[in-house]
């Protein structure tokens, strides 16, 4: 038992690149943490608002998953959206995902993968919508401005939640994530950004199995970085092949859509599984690359694709 316990640890840490030692630092979150029952379980998160607000005014809401592994204090450090949020004036929320600790080696049900939270079918898309409902109710919070982006873990429940809610959910930004192969269609246009990193061998560009062991996902293969581009094209009626840029830094595929919805996908060349220019999740986890700053890139694809 210990011995599984332990391959589970390793398997969560290697998918997301959030090793436990870093979510133990939750402990230390500081103010901001508030409490949601969903589905019999007390969902916690960490609400960041911007220091100065125009009274009436509506603020855009950046939902950021953690990886697997992780949590929600894992996430803001690694990402730095808080800082982003504040400078730019939106609402950033980083919820926590659930497990049999509470504070850490959390995942997030995104249909194949991860850990708990798929074994036991959490309702992780209620959960988000209950969220988005109290946070509205809280903060005078842009209904047409509502977007999600998360890593590894988080970054295929960002595909979900894009997905089962794409009534409320504007755009999403999923970084070094991936999708099956077997999601349905959304019923409403959703833009979407994705990043990968050329060099990741947990959510390898090919597509195949994962990095993680069975303990972390269900086996179900995954389906090369590039197609997550083509089922949001598909699904935004855009065109179906995408326009390739290579920079030095990085690819660039983008398709053409109708206005105001977008598909773009970055392949950044010196990055494995890690947020580009942000910080590394553990000492176990990969160095993130410096030639693109995921968080300013996101916020900009965000910025221009409010809900039509």
């Amino acid at each position: 038992m210990i011995r599984t316990k332990l391959m589970f640890v390793a398997a969560v840490a290697l998918l997301s690149g959030c090793g436990a030692r870093a979510a133990q630092r939750d402990d230390a979150a500081p103010a901001g943490r508030q409490t949601l029952r969903h589905g019999g379980i007390d969902r916690t998160y960490i609400v960041r608002t911007p220091a100065r607000v125009t009274a009436g005014q509506r603020v855009p809401l950046v939902i950021v998953f953690h990886g697997g592994g992780g949590n929600a204090l894992n996430a803001e450090t690694m990402t730095g959206f808080t800082a982003k949020g504040s400078a730019e004036g939106f609402i950033v929320v980083y919820p926590d995902g659930t497990g049999r600790l509470r504070n850490s080696l959390l995942t997030w049900n995104a249909g194949h993968c991860c850990g708990y939270a798929m074994e036991n079918r959490v309702d992780d898309t209620g959960f988000v919508n209950a969220l988005i409902d109290k946070l509205s109710a809280q903060y005078s919070i842009d209904s047409k401005r509502i977007y999600a982006t998360g890593m590894s873990n988080g970054a295929m429940v960002s595909h979900r939640v894009g997905i089962e809610l794409s009534d409320r959910i504007a755009a999403i930004a999923p970084v070094v994530g991936t999708v099956f192969g077997d999601e349905a269609r959304p019923r409403n246009a959703v833009s979407a950004l994705m990043i990968n990193g050329l060099l990741d061998k947990n959510v390898p560009n090919a597509g195949g199995p994962t990095g993680g062991r069975p303990e972390a996902w269900d086996g179900t293969p995954t389906r090369p970085a590039l197609e997550q581009a083509t089922f949001w094209a598909a699904a935004n009626g855009c065109a179906p092949t995408p326009r390739p840029q290579d920079q030095a830094a990085y690819i660039r595929y983008s398709h053409d859509c109708a206005a105001g919805t977008a598909v773009e996908l970055y392949i950044v060349k010196d990055n494995g599984h890690a947020w580009p220019g942000g910080r590394s999740g553990s000492r176990l986890g990969d160095t993130p690359s410096t030639s693109l700053a995921a968080t300013d890139v996101i916020w900009r694809f965000f910025a221009a694709h409010p809900k039509k």
